[in-house]
C-alpha cells in the first residue's frame, strides 16, 4: 500500500517514536509487524509493467516509410497473386518482390523490440542497490541478519560502518561520536556527509539538507547508530526515483533523425501518390477508348487487362520511389557508428544515440564523477621557508589514488626538510583511510580526504635514503599490492612504525578537526592535528619552518596565510551543471574546472533545484535561454528531470550526462544519456543510451564528432539512394509517358534498390570526417535533411538517370548503332520510334514480322509477332538495368563528398566505398551470367561491346555533378564572402583554455560546455584545496 509518509527529519526523536508506537531499546513485536505489514506492505520495489510485446512490435511498424513499404509489399502480393492466376504459375519467382520487402520489415521489427526490451533493465538495477538483510530490534532482541524486505515502519535498525542502508529510517541515536554516510549516488554529494539526531525544522527541505535521516542503498562509512525506519519499498526516495525513471521512459522522444526520416517520408508518400496517378491518367486512352469521335463522353470501351497493366507499373514507380534499402542501410551504419565509438571508449547501448550527439545542443552534466573524476587529490600544498612570511608552494600531479600517478613539482627527494616531514608524519598518522585496487581502478576505503593524503605521503616519500631505493624498488617489482585489491603505502608504513598511535579523538563538525596521540621511538607522546584551516589557526600559537625551528604565530602571520589559502582555492572559469552538491562546492568546482573564462558576477548564472523550480515558468524559460553557462546546486531528481524536460520543450536536443541513481530520470528522459562505466552505478547506466568506459569527460567530445561524421555519411548515402531512386522514377516516368513498353520490371528495380545499391550505402558510412567538423555549430533541429539546393541536384541527376536507362532501351530497338558500337550484330529486328510508341497496336500492323536473335547462348523467337515488345524486349531491359547499376556506382563517387570535387576528395580516401563498388558489379554479373538468377530476373548475358556501350552513357553522371559542385561552391563562396566566422579569432596568450572557451555569443551555451571540459576534462579533480592544504599547511603539533 502507497503511503505519503510523515516528515519524519521534522520531528524529535521522541515525537518520531511516539509517532510508531515503538521504545528504542525494545523494538516492535511480531503482532505490530504483521499488523503495519498489512498496511505498508513489503519492503521492496514494485515491479513496473512493461510494454507488452504485441505494443512493441506495434510500434516497430509506425514509421511513415516502413508504412509505405507496407502498402507496397501488399499490393505486390495482390498483382503477383494475380499474375500467377492468370499465367498458371504460382512459382516462387512470382513472389520474389513482396516477400523480399516483408523479410526486411520483420527483421527491423525484431531490432527494434530487442532494444526496448533492454531499455527497462534500469528498474532492474535499482533493485541490486537494496541491502537483502539487516540488523533489527524485535521484542528487546537484537535479530542480526533479518530479510530487509520485512522490514515495516518503526523498525528498530542498527546501522555500523559498512552497512548498507535498507530503507529511509530517522537517526535515533549515535553510538559513535560521528556517523558519516556515502550517498553521493542518491543526492550527487562527492563527500560522505555526517548525520546527528537533531531534527531539521523545515517540512519542505531539500534532500541533501536531511542530516537526520539516513536512505535506502546508501553505505555508512564511518560510525555507527541506532534507526527508525519512517518509509518502505516505493516510499523510499530509491523508490521515488524508479517512478520516475518509468515515467520517464514512457515519454522518450523521437531521435533528431527519425523525425527527419519521417518528414522526407511523409513528402516522399505525397510524391509518390502524385506521380503514381499521373502516370496512370495520362495512359487512360490505352484501356479506355471510343468507337469514334462523335460517341458520347459515357460511350467507351473499357480494358481491365490493360487498366490493370497500367496500374502494375504504377506500382512498379512506387517501388522505384521508395529506397527499401535505406531503413537496412541506417541501421549498418549506426552499428559500425558505435563499433568507432567503442574505439574511443564510448560504448553506446542504443544505436540512434550514435546520431543523436551529432546533433546535441545543450548538455547537462551531473559534477560528481563526470566533469570530475569522482576521486579526492591533492592538488597543491605549500609550507614556509625560512620564516613565517615565506611561503613555498608545491603542485602535486595527478587525479586519482594511485600513488604512482604523477609526482610532486620542484620536489627535492634527497632533502626532506623539518616541516615536510612533519607534515607527512600527520598526513600518515593521523588517518584511517586506506587505498584499494580493483579492476585497475584505485577506489579509496574510508574518506576520500584522507585516501588523498595517504597519497600524497607516497609522492613525498621518506627521508631515509635507503627506505626510499628499497621502497622503489619494491613499487616497481609489485606494483603497490599486498593482496588481491589491498595497495600497500609503504611511506605511510614508514611513519606509522616509527610513531605508535595510542588515542585517537575522532574529527567532529564543532571542533573541524582530528587529533591522535603518538608514541615516538624516543619514548615522546605528541599530539598531532588535522583539520579545517580556520580552527587549526584559532589553537594554534607557534609554527614550524624549514629548519625545523618554531616560531610565534602572531595575528598578521595567521592572516596572511589564511589569505593565501583562499587565493589559492579561488580560480575564475564556465559551464552548464545539474548537481545534487551544496551551492558552494558546485560553484568552486565549476570555476575549478574550467568552466568560467574569467571571473564574473554567479548571481543570475547558479540556482539551487528548489530555487529554480519556485520561479514563474516564464522566468526558467528566460534562465535556460540566456547564453552562457548555468550551474544548479542541490538538484534532486525530480528537478533534474524538470530542466531537462524544459530544455526538450524549448526545442533543445539535450544530453545528460551522469554516474548516480539521482541521475538516472533524467538519463533516462534525455534525447541522449551518458553514463560513467567505471564509477557510474549500475541504475545509471541501465538509463543511458551511451556509456564512457573511461570516465573522461573528453570522450563525449570525440564522440559528439562521430556523431557528426555519422550525420553527414548518413546524408551522403541518403543522397546517393534518393538521387538513384528519383532516376528510377522519371525513367518509369518517361516509359508511361512515351507510351514505350516498360523498360525495368518491380524485381528488377527491387533488386537495384535492395542488393546493388546497398554495398556503396553502406560503404558511405565510412567516409573520413571534415577535419572542421567541431569547428562548425551543432546543427538546428529544424535543418532540412534535403536543402533546396540539393533537391536541385537531386533532379539534375536524377533526371541524366531516367533518360539514360530509358535512352539506351530506345537506342537498341532503334538505331543501329551508337557511337561507332555495332548494336544489330545480335540479328534483333529494328522498329522506328513512332512505332515503339504504338506497340499496343502491333496486331493493327501489317507485315510486321520480327526475326529471331541471339541473346547470350540462348536464340530469343516469337510465335506471336507482338511478344517482340514483351518477350524480345529481354536484351534490351537487360541494356537498361546494367546502365541502372553502372550509372548509380559511379554515383556514388559523388557522393563521397556533397560539396568538394573528386580531385580534392578522391575515391581512395574511402577504400570501403571501391571494394562495395566491385561487390555490387559482382552482384550485378552474377544475376546476368547465373541461369537460374536470370530467369528470375528477366535478364540476359551482355558481350564485352554492349559492356563497352553501358560504360560510355553512365560516366557522364560524373561530370555532371562536378559542374554542380563547381557552381555550388562558387555560389556559396559568394554569398559568404563578406560574412564573419561564427567563431572569432583568438590570440596566443598562453592561455589555452580561454581561448578553446571564447566563443561568440550566437554560439550555444552547451556547446562552450562541451568544448571546455572536453580539453579540460582529464584534469577536472576534486582540488578541494581549501581542504587539503589545512592537512598540510598548518599542521601544528605539540609535546604532551
Amino acid at each position: 500500500m502507497d503511503e505519503k509518509p510523515f516528515p519524519a527529519w521534522s520531528w524529535s526523536v521522541e515525537q518520531c517514536l511516539k509517532e510508531y508506537n515503538v521504545k528504542l531499546e525494545k523494538g516492535l513485536n511480531l503482532y505490530e509487524v504483521e499488523k503495519r505489514r498489512e498496511r505498508y506492505g513489503w519492503n521492496e520495489l514494485r515491479k513496473e509493467m512493461g510494454k507488452p510485446n504485441w505494443q512493441l512490435i506495434m510500434e516497430q511498424f509506425d514509421d511513415v516509410l516502413v508504412k509505405i513499404l507496407l502498402i507496397a509489399a501488399f499490393i505486390s502480393f495482390v498483382l503477383a497473386y494475380l499474375q500467377g492466376a492468370e499465367s498458371g504459375n504460382s512459382s516462387f519467382e512470382v513472389y520474389v518482390e513482396p516477400l523480399v520487402i516483408v523479410s526486411i520489415l520483420i527483421l527491423n521489427a525484431v531490432v527494434g523490440v530487442w532494444q526496448e526490451s533492454n531499455a527497462e533493465k534500469a528498474l532492474e538495477a535499482l533493485k541490486e542497490m537494496q541491502c537483502e538483510h539487516a540488523k533489527v530490534l524485535r521484542d528487546g532482541y537484537l535479530v542480526p541478519d533479518l530479510p530487509s524486505r520485512e522490514l515495516v515502519p518503526g523498525d528498530i535498525v542498527e546501522l555500523r560502518v559498512g552497512d548498507k542502508v535498507p530503507a529511509d529510517m530517522r537517526v535515533a541515536s549515535l553510538k559513535t561520536s560521528t556517523l558519516r554516510l556515502e550517498q553521493s549516488s542518491l543526492t550527487g554529494e562527492s563527500m560522505p556527509v555526517i548525520k546527528s539526531t537533531s531534527p531539521v525544522l523545515i517540512d519542505d527541505c531539500e534532500l541533501q539538507a536531511k542530516d537526520c535521516m539516513v536512505f535506502s542503498g546508501t553505505t555508512v562509512v564511518n560510525g555507527s547508530c541506532m534507526c527508525i525506519v519512517s518509509s518502505i519499498g516505493m516510499n523510499t526516495e530509491i523508490g521515488m526515483i524508479q517512478t520516475q525513471i518509468h515515467e520517464a521512459s514512457m515519454e522518450e522522444r523521437e531521435t533528431p533523425l527519425k523525425k527527419k526520416l519521417d518528414e522526407f517520408g511523409e513528402r516522399l508518400t505525397s510524391a509518390i501518390g502524385l506521380i503514381c496517378l499521373v502516370v496512370w491518367v495520362i495512359n487512360y486512352k490505352n484501356f479506355i477508348t471510343w468507337d469514334s469521335s462523335n460517341a458520347s463522353v459515357w460511350d467507351f470501351r473499357f480494358s481491365f487487362e490493360k487498366c490493370t497493366y497500367y496500374f502494375k507499373i504504377a506500382v512498379a514507380l512506387a517501388v522505384a520511389a521508395i529506397p527499401e534499402g535505406l531503413p537496412a542501410v541506417i541501421t549498418t551504419c549506426l552499428a559500425l557508428g558505435t563499433r568507432k565509438m567503442a574505439q574511443k571508449n564510448a560504448i553506446v547501448r542504443k544505436l540512434p544515440s550514435v546520431e543523436t550527439l551529432g546533433c546535441t545542443t545543450v548538455i547537462c552534466s551531473d559534477k560528481t564523477g563526470t566533469l570530475t573524476t569522482n576521486q579526492m587529490s591533492v592538488n597543491e600544498f605549500f609550507t614556509l621557508g625560512e620564516n613565517s612570511t615565506d611561503p613555498r608552494v608545491f603542485h602535486v600531479e595527478g587525479s586519482t589514488y594511485n600513488p604512482k600517478d604523477g609526482c610532486i613539482g620542484k620536489w627535492n627527494h634527497e632533502k626532506m626538510e623539518q616541516n615536510m616531514q612533519i607534515l607527512a608524519q600527520i598526513c600518515a598518522i593521523c588517518n584511517d583511510a586506506g587505498v584499494y585496487c580493483k579492476e585497475y581502478l584505485f577506489r579509496a576505503t574510508g574518506l576520500p580526504t584522507e585516501a588523498a593524503l595517504k597519497v600524497l605521503v607516497e609522492k613525498m616519500g621518506t627521508p631515509d635514503t635507503k627506505v626510499r631505493n628499497r621502497l622503489n624498488d619494491s613499487k616497481f617489482t609489485v606494483g603497490h599490492s599486498i593482496g588481491q585489491n589491498t595497495v600497500r603505502l609503504g611511506c605511510c608504513e614508514w611513519w606509522t612504525k616509527r610513531s605508535k598511535r595510542i588515542a585517537t579523538l575522532e574529527f567532529d563538525r564543532v571542533r573541524k578537526s582530528m587529533s591522535v596521540i603518538v608514541r615516538e621511538l624516543s619514548g615522546i607522546n605528541r599530539l598531532l592535528v588535522k583539520g579545517a584551516v580556520e580552527c587549526v589557526l584559532e589553537r594554534s600559537t607557534h609554527v614550524h619552518l624549514s629548519d625545523g625551528s618554531i616560531v610565534p604565530l602572531d595575528k598578521n602571520s595567521r592572516n596572511s596565510l589564511l589569505l593565501r589559502v583562499h587565493e589559492m582555492s579561488s580560480k575564475g572559469i564556465k559551464v552548464m551543471v545539474i548537481t545534487g552538491d551544496n551551492k558552494s562546492t558546485a560553484e568552486a568546482i565549476c570555476q575549478e574546472i574550467g568552466l568560467f573564462p574569467q571571473p564574473q558576477s554567479l548571481k543570475w548564472r547558479s540556482f539551487t533545484g528548489k530555487e529554480f523550480m519556485s520561479f514563474h515558468m516564464s522566468r526558467k524559460i528566460e534562465i535556460l535561454s540566456n547564453p552562457g553557462a548555468l550551474v544548479f546546486s542541490r538538484a534532486e531528481p525530480r528537478h533534474k528531470l524538470e530542466i531537462v524536460r524544459l530544455l526538450q520543450e524549448m526545442g533543445e536536443v539535450v544530453a545528460m550526462t551522469g554516474d548516480g541513481v539521482n541521475d538516472a530520470p533524467a538519463l533516462k528522459l534525455a534525447d541522449i544519456g551518458i553514463s560513467m562505466g567505471i564509477t557510474g552505478t549500475e541504475v545509471a547506466k541501465e538509463a543511458s543510451g551511451m556509456i564512457l568506459a573511461d570516465d573522461n569527460f573528453s570522450t563525449i567530445v570525440a564522440a559528439v564528432a562521430e556523431g557528426r561524421a555519422i550525420y553527414n555519411n548518413m546524408k551522403s548515402f541518403i543522397r546517393y539512394m534518393i538521387s538513384s531512386n528519383v532516376g528510377e522514377v522519371i525513367s518509369i516516368f518517361l516509359t508511361a509517358a512515351l507510351g514505350i513498353p516498360e523498360c525495368l520490371m518491380p524485381v528488377q528495380l527491387l533488386w537495384v534498390n535492395l542488393v546493388t545499391d546497398g554495398p556503396p550505402a553502406t560503404a558511405l558510412g565510412f567516409n573520413p570526417a571534415d577535419v572542421d567538423i567541431m569547428e562548425k555549430p551543432p546543427r538546428k533541429c529544424d535543418d532540412a535533411l534535403i536543402s533546396s539546393w540539393v533537391f536541385f541536384r537531386y533532379m539534375v541527376i536524377g533526371s541524366y538517370v531516367g533518360l539514360a536507362t530509358v535512352g539506351i532501351f530506345i537506342i537498341w530497338y532503334t538505331q543501329p548503332s551508337f557511337l561507332g558500337i555495332d548494336l544489330i550484330s545480335d540479328g534483333h529486328t529494328l522498329v522506328s520510334l513512332a512505332e515503339l510508341r504504338s506497340w499496343s497496336q502491333c496486331r493493327t500492323w501489317t507485315d510486321f514480322s520480327p526475326d529471331p536473335f541471339l541473346a547470350g547462348n540462348h536464340v530469343i523467337s516469337f510465335s506471336d509477332p507482338c511478344d517482340y515488345f514483351t518477350v524480345g524486349k529481354i536484351k534490351a531491359m537487360t541494356l537498361s538495368l546494367s546502365v541502372l547499376v553502372a550509372i548509380e556506382m559511379f554515383n556514388s563517387l559523388n557522393a563521397l563528398s556533397e560539396e568538394n570535387s573528386l580531385l580534392r576528395m578522391p575515391p581512395w580516401r574511402n577504400p570501403w566505398l571501391l571494394a562495395a563498388m566491385v561487390v555490387s558489379l559482382g552482384l550485378h554479373a552474377l544475376v546476368l551470367y547465373a541461369p537460374f538468377l536470370a530467369t528470375v530476373f528477366g535478364v540476359v548475358p551482355l558481350n564485352l561491346k554492349e559492356w563497352f556501350l553501358v560504360i560510355l552513357i553512365s560516366f557522364p553522371v560524373v561530370l555532371i555533378d562536378e559542374a554542380l559542385k563547381f557552381f555550388g561552391r562558387r555560389l556559396w563562396s559568394a554569398d559568404h564572402k563578406h560574412k564573419p566566422d561564427y567563431l572569432p579569432s583568438t590570440t596566443d596568450d598562453g592561455d589555452d583554455a580561454a581561448d578553446d572557451n571564447r566563443l561568440d555569443h550566437g554560439a550555444n551555451q552547451a556547446s562552450e560546455a562541451k568544448c571546455t571540459a572536453g580539453k579540460l576534462g582529464a584534469n577536472a579533480v576534486l582540488n578541494r584545496n581549501h581542504e587539503i592544504l589545512v592537512c598540510g599547511a598548518i599542521l601544528c603539533t605539540s609535546n604532551s
